[in-house]
């Protein structure tokens, strides 16, 4: 899956290369919101869900150049590069009766991002676009960390915070809070969305699915199973909604 993803990425750069004589092509920006989604479950569905299934959702910002080539008139590529930050934390968990001690868990994620997408252009009127696009990506995890966060009250009322940090990409030594990594940083994924364009200005909107398991410990139990013979699996998704414009356009 890799190499058929990475042969595709060179594949459509060579051929935008070769389209950058044609018209309708240009070089831009783009930022917008994004929204990682890591979800936990389980491949064996001999095993009921439990409370380990879950959802992980982050929201964040997602910056980026595009560089966008027509090849014949409407049908078209977007290649670009994006950096995306998200964070996010869990409600807090109390342990007794009373509101202390309680406990949540902040999520910090940080990521690159190197895209295909394929599109059409309808045009609806002069210089005005609606565009459908699907293509993949292939995405390196730079951070994704978690910071536990313990707050404790004593009989004076006084409010004392403890916090332990890991990241889930670094394998960590034996003796350690993590044992080991859990989560893989390369990511491939396949997206779908629609955009609008007037002249330089576009906005665009989409989702794109995990297509490989992004958990690096396989065992089930080492992350809070109740079973040794179930394997860990999973997907890392994302929504984006970015607006941008083009520094360069030829038409």
């Amino acid at each position: 899956m890799k190499k058929v993803v990475l042969t595709l990425l060179i594949a459509v750069m060579a051929v935008s290369a070769w389209a950058a004589d044609m018209p309708g092509h240009g070089l831009g920006f783009q930022i917008g919101w994004a929204q990682p989604i890591l979800r936990l479950n389980s491949s064996n569905v001999l095993y009921p869900k439990d409370s380990l299934m879950n959802v992980t959702k982050l929201n964040g910002l997602k910056v980026g150049l595009v560089y966008d080539a027509s090849y014949v008139k409407g049908f078209g590529s977007t290649i670009g590069l994006n950096y995306t930050f998200a964070a996010g934390h869990s409600p807090w968990v109390t342990t007794g009766i009373t509101n202390y001690p309680r406990t949540r868990t902040q999520t910090f994620y940080q990521e690159l991002e190197l895209f295909v997408d394929w599109q059409y252009k309808f045009e609806v009127a002069k210089e005005t676009y609606l565009m459908l696009y699907t293509g993949p990506s292939l995405q390196c995890g730079l951070v994704f960390s978690e910071r536990s966060v313990t707050e404790m009250q004593d009989i004076s009322g006084n409010i004392t915070r403890t916090m332990t940090s890991t990241n889930r990409y670094i394998r960590h030594e034996a003796d350690d809070v993590q044992s080991n990594q859990d989560l893989t940083r390369l990511n491939i994924t396949w997206g779908v969305g629609a955009g609008f364009q007037y002249k330089r200005y576009f906005i665009r909107g989409g989702y794109d699915f995990g297509l490989i398991n992004p958990y690096a410990n396989k065992q089930f139990v080492n992350l809070g199973g109740t079973t040794s013979d179930r394997y860990t699996r999973g997907r890392l998704d994302q929504w984006s909604i970015k607006i941008g414009m083009y520094i360069w356009y030829a038409d």
